[in-house]
């Protein structure tokens, strides 16, 4: 019975794991953006993080808004990313 119960348990946890992905939304601050050229470079290093859904950049508010998968990815991976491409991000409160 024990040992029904676990493969019942594993098979309902691998039907149900999509489920629990989640569409996350962060906007992180990009304080380094000193031209209007500066936001096309932080969105290309953006949309290639392999989960990534959307992406809108505004220099006016030194700004992005990163629309992801949360199994794909994570806001530690975006953050990253702008910092790679010579734009050191963090999460916008």
């Amino acid at each position: 019975m024990k040992k029904l119960f676990s493969a019942l348990a594993l098979v309902l946890t691998t039907v149900m794991a999509p489920v629990w992905a989640a569409t996350q939304t962060v906007t992180l601050f990009v304080p380094g953006m000193t031209c209007a050229a500066c936001p096309i470079t932080v969105k290309k290093a953006l949309v290639q993080v392999d989960g990534v859904q959307k992406v809108e950049v505004s220099y006016e508010k030194l700004a992005a808004v990163v629309t992801f998968d949360d199994t794909k990815t994570n806001v530690q991976k975006l953050t990253q990313s702008t910092e790679a491409a010579g734009y050191p991000s963090s999460v916008q409160r």
